[in-house]
């Protein structure tokens, strides 16, 4: 199996795995600046409609260093809780290019975002109501449920019947009430039907789903249509990509004349994390052991699910690559484990992959999206490095492996 990817891409500019990994350690998050950037532009130019603005979800990856790239091409920015407030703040945001997200969150937190200056988003008619009651006469956006929901995974869809997001349609009154008693200014509603979508249409009907609840209200300033644009990573297997040009025209028309009709040049913003940052990593790791167990055969690795949660919180497919100082033509099927003590630590299941020997270095494609941000401690294990690989093809640490005494630094010893 040759390495297609990365070396179509030059993914990995003037070094090597085996530079990088004998450089910074064993497992390595590997992020490359072009690719970043080109996804962001992508993004920037998706509909022909003048006013609207992309907003980059930070929970996809909340790295300082990529911040500040994703900002300097010109991307706003979500937050979903007072740190990623702090960290799109620390990278060059203005309070007005954020827009806070809240989820059932207490008054202590509803209060720092209302003293940071950024909109404020709540998804409930109680939350709406807790801020009313710090922020009277205050400015806010309603999260509301269509009623639509998308995604590849039932964890990942945010919006219909079955999700705990949004504001129910039935609620309208209550919410008019609520907005009323606290002099409350709406000036923009939001939703997100889910994550990973790789066909238009549903992503279409939800925005026209939006649009008629947005009907309800006067004076929006902005009407927030979610994202969850998705990215193939199947890559390996000739996967297609989500239509951005298609969707495009699709989506350009339908917001131009609902502008029109509305009277007012509202402002769309589109929501995506994951299609800007995902494509821009490589996960690296190392084959520690090959063992077979009752005919079946393990390449054992240091790519736990501390590292990568994907695999096993959302049963995620990531596609391998395999760096080897002796290449085979042979390939078998193999299943790929982690070094951490759960039965569940399965990068890829009988995955067919070229003979793999102890020493291999392994590629785990797309691993820019929800990647580190949700990696931890568990079993005490370090998280590893990060790595940008800019413009110019040089590399430069944009994180630092954990140490030992990071493990105990928030203990009183």
């Amino acid at each position: 199996m040759s390495n297609s990817v990365t070396n179509k891409l030059n993914f990995y500019g003037n070094t090597t795995p085996f530079d990088l990994i004998e450089k910074y350690g064993s497992p390595l998050y590997v992020y490359n600046e072009n690719i970043l950037k080109e996804k962001c532009r992508e993004l920037m130019s998706l509909v022909s409609y003048p006013n609207f603005s992309v907003n980059y979800s930070v929970k996809a990856n909340s790295n300082l260093e990529l911040l500040k790239i994703v900002c300097e091409e010109g991307l706003n920015a979500d937050a979903m809780s007072p740190g990623e407030i702090f960290v799109n703040i620390m990278a060059g945001y203005k309070p007005e290019n954020i827009l806070y997200i809240s989820n059932n969150v207490d008054k202590e937190e509803m209060q720092y975002a209302i003293d940071a200056g950024v909109t404020v988003s709540v998804d409930s008619v109680s939350q709406l109501a807790l801020f009313g009651k710090l922020n009277p006469g205050g400015k806010v956006c309603i999260r509301f449920n269509p009623g639509v929901g998308a995604g590849h995974h039932e964890k990942v869809i945010t919006g219909g019947k079955k999700t705990k997001f949004g504001v129910d349609m039935d609620l309208l009154d209550d919410v008019k009430d609520v907005l009323k008693k606290y002099d409350l200014k709406l000036i923009g509603i939001n939703q997100h039907i889910g994550s990973l979508f790789m066909e238009g249409d549903s992503y279409v009907e939800g925005v026209k789903s939006c649009l008629s609840i947005a009907e309800n209200f006067s004076n929006l300033e902005f009407i927030d249509l979610g994202g969850g644009f998705g990215i193939p990573y199947h890559k390996l297997d000739g996967e297609s990509r989500l239509d951005l040009a298609d969707l495009g025209s699709k989506l350009t028309p339908i917001l131009t004349e609902w502008a029109n009709k509305y009277g007012s040049n509202v402002k769309f913003k589109f929501e995506p994390g994951r299609y800007i940052v995902a494509e821009s990593s490589v996960l690296l790791g190392t084959v520690n052991a090959i063992k077979t167990n009752y005919s079946n055969k393990y390449a054992g690795t240091d790519l736990g699910f501390n590292v990568l949660a994907r695999p096993i919180m959302y049963d995620s497919h990531h596609d391998i690559e395999v760096y080897s100082q002796t290449p085979s033509n042979e390939t078998e099927p193999i299943t790929v484990v982690g070094n951490i003590c759960e039965s569940g630590d399965i990068i890829a299941k009988d995955r067919i992959l070229p003979v793999l020997n102890e020493g291999d270095i392994l590629g785990v494609l797309d691993a820019g999206a929800y990647g580190y941000c949700m990696s931890s401690n568990y079993n005490n294990r370090l998280r590893p490095a990060e790595v940008l690989i800019q413009s110019d093809g040089t590399e430069r640490l944009i994180r630092r492996r954990d140490t030992l005494q990071d493990l105990i630094r928030n203990f009183q010893v």
